[in-house]
């Protein structure tokens, strides 16, 4: 019912910086809170960050002070601007939507952040 897109991943140098997106289709009805997740190799997924219908964020602490979430809703998007980059935040970054009334989670088909020098 609701497909998720993300873009933005690739190779970057540490210290330099990305900007995901995650753009949102389909029958999009009712309220969202959206989230980045992360996935390593031979790791468990973790949660990178938050955005609630409000426009309160929140952020791991691995991650506080240099990732920032936003969204725009006029284009069903939410962003995950990556900045001060590091070798341990190489992953696959999904994109999460959580349906509040129904407690439905939709997940994009992620996309891959590697840093490296």
């Amino acid at each position: 019912q609701v497909q998720l897109v993300e873009s933005g991943g690739g190779l970057v140098q540490p210290g330099g910086s990305l900007r995901l997106s995650c753009t949102a289709s389909g029958s999009i009805y009712g309220v969202y809170n959206m989230g980045w997740f992360r996935q390593a190799p031979g790791k468990k997924r973790e949660l990178v960050a938050t955005i609630i219908d409000g426009g309160s964020t929140n952020a791991a602490d691995s991650v506080k002070g240099r990732f920032t979430m936003s969204r725009d809703n006029d284009k069903n998007t939410v962003y995950l601007q990556m900045n001060s980059l590091k070798p341990e935040d190489t992953a696959v970054y999904y994109c999460n939507a959580r349906h509040i009334a129904l407690m439905r989670d939709y997940w994009g088909q992620g996309t891959q952040v590697t840093v490296s020098s």
